[in-house]
């Protein structure tokens, strides 16, 4: 009987382990998924910064609004 619920007992601490060790897997994947998507926004956001930049240019050029003095 004894040897029984050593077993249950071990068996219940792997399943644990295994548990623990697949969650641990799971939430640095979604880490390195949410810095990925970071990353992507971030140049994302400096690309259209660039551009909103570009076309403020253009229509200072053509309005005469560019001067450099």
């Amino acid at each position: 009987m004894a040897d029984n619920k050593q077993n249950i007992s071990y068996q219940a601490g792997q399943a644990t382990g295994q548990t623990k060790e697949k969650a641990s897997g799971m939430m640095d994947k979604a880490k390195d998924t949410a810095a990925s998507a970071q990353d992507s926004i971030s140049q994302a956001g400096q690309q259209v910064k660039e551009k909103a930049q570009g076309a403020a240019d253009v229509v200072k050029d053509k309005t005469g609004m560019n001067k450099n003095t």
